[in-house]
């Protein structure tokens, strides 16, 4: 055994790598340092923000818009939130001028009654955050509420109400600029074919973890140890987050998916994760007896078969679920769910790659109704219209930021609350305090020309756009943005007063402190409640989607819902795996267990997407179209299906989930055909080992 390389690069790995959890500050520091590092893409897309953060300033400034410093964030806005910078972000402007006739409709009706104001922002509000969560493009809710509270504030005032009106209809000027001023620089500087790019990055990520275990199994000497598990750590530290954006390219342009495999959202996940173990791996001590470096060699071997595609053979090798299984074993079981998953080999249908955004439905089923969904809108119009009253009953209308700031920082559990209280504090105080502040203090005195400011402007930018491009504290960036463009940007002269920045910082610090009473102390949901739920909806749409061609009318009719489902099922396991790094921020005597709780749920949601994926190449196959309505086969997929929905009411109700009778699902006698009894056996392969990963997870301590 040598430790040397886990005193290296233990910092560097995801957050189980390390076993104090990053508690230390010095810890901290390091993942900072690791997050702000140069990674495929970063300087590009840097520059791009930074640019189309320009070209909006200098338009803004020669037409003379109002709602200057809204403008210039709303770049990173719309760069971030929405699901591409294409020209379906011009859908942006939809909302923008719904919150103009809403804000000009109630004030026109009420005859700008107070009371009416305030009933607006807790009903506007409430839809707000059901269509944040309801729909595919969370998007238009935030940008419809973030609007309408910056529109009805200015109603609050004496002013005349033709410049009121006019005043309204500027903010739908000024933020087309920023929509637009994207949408050109994208086009013009960004990626020409994603789906190139996207293929590059997956294969750079299979060659360093291929060759790392390469290295490792050859036993060679510690230097090339050092530089193998450099590029894996470096890699592991981008996370998901460049990969989906190419996605999202894909299918919001529907363009060519070239050489991707099947399910390829999914399977970006799974690489993420992957290159998370790996890293794992690296960080910990190097072990050169047979049986490890025999190890290493079969996981080198498995890579390239998943990398390929080639499923020469499926690892043979027994996989470990269990919760406390060792690193290696967590690697193979991974390797395992990716080898599991169907590939382009005989299905080469460009639907199975990526799913274009015009055949996906913008309503979420259910999405309207669910508990947890209605739940989160009434916080979020309770901080709003809390936030509302304050400043009216303070007297302090310089506050009035603090009502747009609930729309930027709202969150639905309590961990992610948490992290992004943190980083939206910590964003502030640099955006805010140390730029914007500063700026208007030590800078704006002395500036005397535009090319002065664009400097200014351009050197903030590019910082916050760089720290948002990371994959741990990536809000920070925004926050920073954010924070120093409402602080340093409140007309067309130089600030001459300190007051009115000071107030607005103020306001930011208002929001965060009433949103940490609202989400935190009087109506918590604990982070783990939201991944347990999330594995949950995984388990029912999968249930929905071995039931479909019985209750669904017509293969168009069961291709579209196939659709949605799988759709919604790429989303919610990206989702997770995002939750899975906002657990961290929990704290208690239960922490540690929550983490791993969280961990083994995420293994179970890829398993599961493993064995979703084959059912969906099932379906659209047309050469298995004759076992759709094989009797045992349909009574096998209802077995399986109902076997689902009795684990995800396990998981709703926090119980253990007990093995199933392997029998009750697969007898070879049941089947005349070799192609029935083969669909059999890899279903029910797949969904025992789903049922051996959901068994390992437990019960969370909540």
């Amino acid at each position: 055994m040598e430790n040397d390389i886990a005193s290296t690069f233990a910092p560097s790995g995801p957050p189980f790598v390390m076993s104090s959890r990053a508690n230390s500050f010095g810890e901290w520091v390091e993942r900072a340092r690791q997050d702000l590092r140069p990674t495929p893409g970063r300087l590009s897309t840097t520059l791009r923000l930074m640019l189309a953060t320009i070209l909006t300033l200098l338009v803004v400034l020669v037409l003379q818009v109002p709602f200057a410093s809204v403008a210039l964030y709303f770049v990173f806005f719309v760069g971030r939130e929405s699901p591409a910078i294409s020209l379906r972000s011009l859908f942006t402007i939809v909302p923008i001028l719904a919150a103009v006739a809403v804000e000009l409709g109630i004030v026109i009706l009420t005859d700008n009654d107070p009371m009416a104001r305030l009933l607006g922002i807790a009903v506007v509000s409430f839809l707000a955050g059901l269509t944040t969560m309801g729909t595919t493009l969370p998007a238009l809710g935030s940008t419809w509420a973030f609007v309408f509270v910056t529109l009805i504030s200015f109603w609050e005032t004496h002013a005349p109400a033709s410049r009121l009106v006019t005043h309204s209809l500027w903010v739908i000027t000024a933020l087309s600029i920023p929509i637009l001023a994207s949408i050109g620089v994208e086009y013009v500087f960004g990626a020409r074919h994603p789906a190139d790019l996207l293929d590059e990055e997956i294969a750079i990520r299979w060659q360093a973890f291929i060759a790392m275990f390469g290295v490792f199994a050859a036993n060679a000497d510690r230097a090339d140890r050092l530089e193998a598990v450099t590029q894996v750590s470096r890699l592991a530290t981008t996370g998901q987050g460049g990969m989906q954006a190419l996605y999202n390219k894909i299918v919001e342009r529907n363009l060519e998916t070239g050489s991707l495999m099947i399910g390829a959202r999914v399977r970006i996940t799974m690489l993420a994760q992957l290159m998370d173990l790996a890293a794992a791996v690296g960080s910990a001590p190097y072990a050169n007896d047979p049986e490890s470096l025999s190890r290493y060699k079969r996981i080198a071997a498995d890579a390239q078969d998943a990398f390929h595609a080639t499923q020469s053979q499926q690892p043979a090798h027994e996989i470990g679920v269990d919760a406390h299984s060792t690193l290696l074993e967590r690697v193979e079981g991974m390797l395992h769910t990716i080898l599991s998953m169907p590939t382009n080999a005989e299905h080469g249908d460009r639907l199975l790659v990526a799913i274009p955004a015009k055949h996906v439905p913008v309503m979420i089923p259910g999405g309207f109704t669910k508990p947890a969904n209605v739940a989160f809108a009434l916080k979020l119009s309770l901080c709003a219209t809390v936030c509302y009253i304050l400043y009216h009953a303070l007297g302090y209308p310089g506050i009035s930021t603090c009502v747009i700031t609930v729309f930027i920082t709202g969150l639905s559990t309590t961990g992610a609350i948490k992290q992004k209280f943190t980083f939206r504090l910590f964003g502030s105080m640099i955006g805010g305090l140390i730029f914007g502040l500063g700026a208007a203090v030590f800078l704006f005195p002395s500036m005397d020309s535009v090319t002065s400011l664009v400097i200014l402007v351009s050197a903030v930018t590019f910082i916050a756009g760089w720290i948002a491009q990371g994959r741990r504290f990536s809000y920070v960036g925004m926050q920073i943005a954010f924070s120093f463009f409402l602080v340093a940007f409140e007309g067309f002269s130089i600030p001459t007063q300190l007051a009115p920045a000071r107030d607005r910082l103020i306001g930011i610090l208002l929001a965060l402190v009433v949103m940490w009473v609202v989400f935190d102390q009087i109506w918590p949901v604990r982070t783990i409640t939201q991944v347990r739920s999330a594995l949950g909806v995984i388990l029912r749409d999968g249930a929905k989607l071995f039931r479909l061609p019985e209750n669904v009318g017509g293969h168009d009719g069961v291709f579209q819902e196939a659709n949605a489902l799988r759709d919604e099922m790429g989303r919610t396991i990206a989702t997770l795996r995002t939750m899975n790094d906002a657990v961290e921020y929990e704290f208690g005597a239960d922490r540690e267990s929550h983490i791993e709780f969280s961990r083994s749920v995420l293994r179970g949601a890829l398993t599961a997407a493993a064995l979703f994926w084959n059912q969906t190449v099932f379906l659209w196959d047309e050469r298995d179209r004759d076992l759709l309505n094989e009797p045992r086969i349909v009574e096998l997929r209802h077995r399986l299906a109902a076997r689902m929905d009795v684990m995800a009411d396990a998981l709703a109700a926090d119980k253990s989930i007990s093995p199933s009778d392997a029998s009750q699902f697969f007898d070879p006698s049941w089947f005349a055909s070799l192609k029935s009894k083969e669909y059999a056996q890899n279903a029910v392969a797949r969904f025992r080992e789903l049922e051996d990963n959901l068994q390992s997870i437990g019960v969370a301590e909540l």
